[in-house]
């Protein structure tokens, strides 16, 4: 089979594949028909890129989110398409606390603070305190699917209160409580986002319940950028009424301007999965999917249509 990759993906298992061209989305400008599998990583593929590909029969996403790949497009032209879930719940699940300890405990603005010299003793320097401890305070994981749940798993060895939402509730529940999304922000003190992007969860956090968290409350996101109403949250943060870390965001790379320089964000560019364990996992996934196409047999990851 041929296979068309947008990059090389890291890692061993990348050299059980045979016939594999690298090249930029951007690069295909004439039809392909000689192409059956493309290899992306949440890159955009939609009516164009699948019409250049007439004989695509799987599109493998290096990655959990594929939000930006047509799914009913490509299964109206019998394309199958796969992603890479499971593999990296653990690095992601660590970001997403990391970033819950650094912005609760003012960790970067410290750091800077030290590099700069400006540094005179903690007791004196009534700014320089935390906002809140993260031990035993109460975490709101909106969506608690692999991720969400290995996050929770985390968080009880900080003695934390856990709080979730997700479309079906558990029903064995243990010690999680349920809340509708909107009791849940109004609840926390920290609330954790592990939701996908689909065009219901678009801006699911908006300008409106952003203002339902509590003065002081940590806003972590390590899923997607567009889940939040970027400027809403923007303003909030430049207000100083709340603290965020954030792997994600909407226009990447681009970050607001507004935000790079406030000390009650953290920032970091996208890096939930980037572990050298993680990222070889996702391309033996990867590879895994393109090997069963090839052999005739099930699909270990499919997703489904849209």
């Amino acid at each position: 089979m041929k296979v068309l990759a947008t990059r090389r993906l890291p890692g061993l298992a990348w050299e059980d594949l045979d016939d594999v061209e690298v090249a930029p989305l951007d690069r295909l400008t004439e039809p392909r028909p000689d192409v059956d599998v493309l290899v992306v990583a949440n890159e955009l593929v939609g009516e164009r890129e699948l019409e250049l590909l007439p004989r695509l029969r799987l599109i493998a996403n290096y990655g959990v989110g594929y939000d930006q790949v047509d799914t009913a497009a490509a299964a109206r032209r019998s394309a199958a398409v796969t992603n890479t879930p499971g593999v990296l719940d653990a690095a992601t699940a660590d970001l997403a606390f990391a970033l819950i300890l650094a912005a609760r405990r003012r960790v970067v603005d410290g750091d800077r603070s030290v590099r700069a010299g400006r540094w005179v003793h903690g007791w004196s320097q009534p700014a320089a305190l935390a906002p809140g401890e993260v031990t035993g305070a109460t975490l709101g994981i909106v969506g608690l699917g692999r991720i969400g749940s290995a996050l929770a798993r985390r968080a009880r060895g900080f003695e934390m209160r856990i709080l979730y939402t997700k479309r079906t509730r558990l029903d064995d529940e243990g010690d999680l409580e349920w809340r509708e999304l909107d009791d849940l922000l109004r609840e926390s003190d920290v609330v954790s986002v592990h939701v996908p992007l689909t065009r219901e969860s678009d801006a699911l956090i908006d300008a409106r319940r952003l203002a339902l968290l509590r003065d002081g409350a940590t806003l972590v996101n390590t899923a997607r950028g567009e889940l939040i109403d970027e400027p809403a949250l923007v303003r909030e943060l430049v207000s100083g009424r709340i603290d965020a870390g954030l792997d994600v965001f909407v226009n990447e790379p681009h970050v607001p301007r507004d935000l790079r320089g406030l000390p009650n964000v953290v920032l970091t560019p996208h890096i939930g999965s980037a572990t050298v364990s993680a990222r070889h996992a996702m391309t033996r996934l990867v590879v895994d999917n393109v090997l069963a196409l090839g052999r005739g047999d099930p699909l270990p990851t499919p997703v489904a249509a849209d």
